[in-house]
């Protein structure tokens, strides 16, 4: 533990949660009047506030989760409450996106299309490998990033585990792909890729 922490006044938490307005109601009047008593309190409060304000600044449409998202969440809190779901009203200019469904694309994979660039020929999708599934042997027509999810994945001699990041240059392969514990990851590649 540093010096700063041992030295900061053990109020300070409740000092930020006011700069930030997240105390309870029945809780401001004590921490307003600690606050008025505690020099390293008031300083601390008066680091946060420019904080603070520049959060209150910003777009309130940079802060909102996308509909859909909303309209997901509803739907779920109406599942387990057993009441009606109150859905979001589409905010203007906002495209209607609908979540893609997952396609089985050989035993035991199965992807999620999120993106495609016809002009480039380039996907972006999810890739769920169920435990054991393989991925056949391939050439990367194009550079192939994969951002790995959850679960466990082997390429060639490399395990990866959630948040690891996998760059497959033009022109290598991948000779064994395989998850024994199943795995989802993000993958993003060329259409022209060659299964060997």
């Amino acid at each position: 533990m540093s010096t700063f922490d041992t030295d900061r006044c053990e109020h300070s938490e409740a000092t930020c949660a006011y700069a930030a307005q997240a105390l309870a109601a029945s809780e401001v009047a004590a921490a307003e009047a600690h606050i008025a008593a505690c020099p390293d309190c008031r300083r601390e409060l008066e680091s946060l506030r420019p904080v603070v304000d520049r959060f209150v600044a910003w777009p309130t449409d940079v802060l909102r989760p996308t509909t859909s998202l909303q309209a997901r969440l509803a739907l779920r809190i109406a599942e387990e409450t057993g009441k009606e779901p109150v859905l979001p009203p589409a905010r203007q200019g906002e495209q209607a996106w609908s979540e893609p469904a997952w396609e089985q694309v050989a035993p035991g994979i199965e992807c999620k299309l999120l993106a495609t660039d016809t002009e480039r020929h380039r996907v972006s999708m999810l890739v769920r490998l169920a435990p054991g599934a393989r991925y056949p042997a391939h050439t990367h027509a194009g550079v192939e990033e994969l951002h790995l999810l959850d679960g466990e994945l082997w390429i060639d001699e490399r395990k990866l585990f959630p948040g690891d990041y996998n760059y497959g240059a033009p022109g290598a392969g991948d000779d064994r792909v395989w998850s024994e514990t199943g795995c989802t990851c993000l993958l993003t590649t060329s259409t022209k890729d060659t299964l060997r």
